[in-house]
């Protein structure tokens, strides 16, 4: 390994992005990450590739090379999916250098983050998406227009009169079902209890697939769970933090805290915090990090310690096997923030393959990002776009009647891509698919 220079590491942590240098040599440019990465597959380009990126921010701090609107250009295409950690040998911790260079690059430009928004796309993602009454009051009409047949008509005339970005945002949104309110705060284990977890609602998910909500937490009561559901929780901050917007991502990660006990004793008391959507459980997963160096260290520690994906502790619990068969062929598409950000792969498919009748068929390039990637549909509509219709052609050729995956971000993105050529095919959650074998309770789209 190439040894570092104190004072060159000192002026990466002071004068420019706050990155620990030695982070940045852990790269040996082996190449092994290319094959990994889903823009490099698309573009062919060196730049666009995660060692090549590696090496744009360490010539920036080298001083090698200008930050100019080119290598932005090549660092904000990453979608931040994180397969190059899976496929590189050497362990280079990617999400610790991008992140923080492009934080850098928004104090260099303050506002730039927000840039690629219209006004009605920042009052979205920043003030409507992270509360869940906000998000769910602000979807009520167009579940009124849905239910109505009014939605139709909108497609069909008048959504060609808005801007494109509405029309973008418009066309994410899958046909949503009613929502059942909110939760009771605590829902009592059936039989003997197993253990007492709280669930995390997050925000986006919990407006837009309410069902998957209802039926991670029937799940985790079925397998003996006492769940508790904390009032005070909040969005886990993922949004601000790949915004560059970490002061605000501390905000929401202190008060997460907070509400789930873990800055008193409560923290005993509860056995795991249960996360359903990828994206939340990288960030949340992240606390500890986050909050390095704050008054709420210890707390997020904590946090980190007990947060874990729906199917990483039902298989470490054991879980109760379904008895209702779903006679289908199915495939698995991972989630990037579930395989690459916290190396979940295994469970989702475990639970799976428990459901009485279902043929689980390997989906090619599983592995490799659908586009969704938080915002980054949004901002590079066009990757995102090329992405999206990759993932479906590959889920198309497997022949299967559903797909299941476990992050909100990536049921948007492929339920939207497969719509225009496989709208018949069942987009869903893993945790839907098992509540329908435990209960009998078969969705519309698999009903014979």
């Amino acid at each position: 390994m190439i040894a570092s220079d104190p004072a060159r590491t000192e002026l990466s942590m002071v004068n420019g992005p706050k990155i620990d240098y030695e982070l940045l040599l852990d790269c040996v440019h082996c190449g092994l990450c290319t094959a990994a990465c889903p823009t490099y597959v698309e573009t062919g380009n060196e730049a666009d590739s995660p060692r090549g990126r590696i090496y744009l921010m360490r010539g920036v701090i080298d001083g090698r090379l200008e930050l100019d609107d080119a290598v932005k250009d090549h660092l904000d295409l990453c979608l931040n999916c994180r397969a190059c950690e899976t496929a590189c040998p050497s362990g280079v911790q990617y999400g610790k250098l991008i992140e923080p260079f492009r934080e850098h690059m928004a104090e260099l430009e303050p506002g730039r983050t927000l840039k690629p928004f219209n006004a009605l796309q920042r009052l979205m993602l920043l003030k409507i998406f992270p509360s869940r009454t906000r998000t769910r009051l602000a979807l009520a009409p167009v579940r009124l227009m849905q239910w109505t047949g009014i939605d139709w008509l909108l497609r069909k005339s008048l959504l060609k009169l808005v801007p494109r970005s509405l029309r973008e945002m418009h066309g994410m949104l899958p046909g949503m079902k009613r929502h059942h309110g909110q939760l009771p705060e605590v829902l009592p284990a059936e039989g003997k209890r197993r253990a007492r977890v709280a669930l995390f609602l997050g925000c986006v998910a919990d407006a837009i697939y309410p069902e998957t909500q209802m039926a991670t937490a029937r799940v985790l009561q079925k397998n003996g769970c006492e769940v508790w559901i904390p009032r005070a929780q909040t969005c886990c901050g993922a949004l601000h933090y790949h915004s560059a917007m970490e002061s605000q991502a501390r905000e929401l990660a202190a008060v997460n805290c907070s509400a789930f006990g873990m800055t008193s004793a409560e923290a005993d008391g509860v056995d795991a915090i249960i996360i359903n959507a990828a994206g939340c459980g990288a960030m949340l997963k992240d606390y500890e990090h986050l909050m390095h160096g704050t008054a709420h260290e210890e707390a997020a520690r904590k946090f980190v310690a007990k947060s874990k994906d729906i199917s990483e502790f039902l298989m470490s619990l054991g879980p109760i096997a379904p008895t209702h068969p779903l006679k289908i062929k199915a495939t698995y598409h991972d989630a990037c923030h579930l395989r690459h950000a916290q190396q979940i792969a295994k469970p989702p498919r475990q639970l799976l393959e428990m459901i009485p009748g279902l043929e689980l068929i390997p989906l090619p390039e599983s592995e490799l990002c659908c586009g969704a990637a938080g915002s980054y549909n949004l901002t590079q509509p066009e990757m995102a776009g090329k992405l999206g219709d990759r993932k479906a052609d590959h889920i198309r050729a497997t022949g299967a009647q559903a797909v299941f995956m476990g992050n909100v971000g990536c049921l948007l993105q492929v339920a939207r891509h497969l719509k225009k050529t496989a709208p018949d095919i069942w987009v869903a959650h893993t945790i839907d698919a098992l509540w329908a074998s435990y209960s009998g309770e078969l969705p519309k789209e698999i009903r014979s």
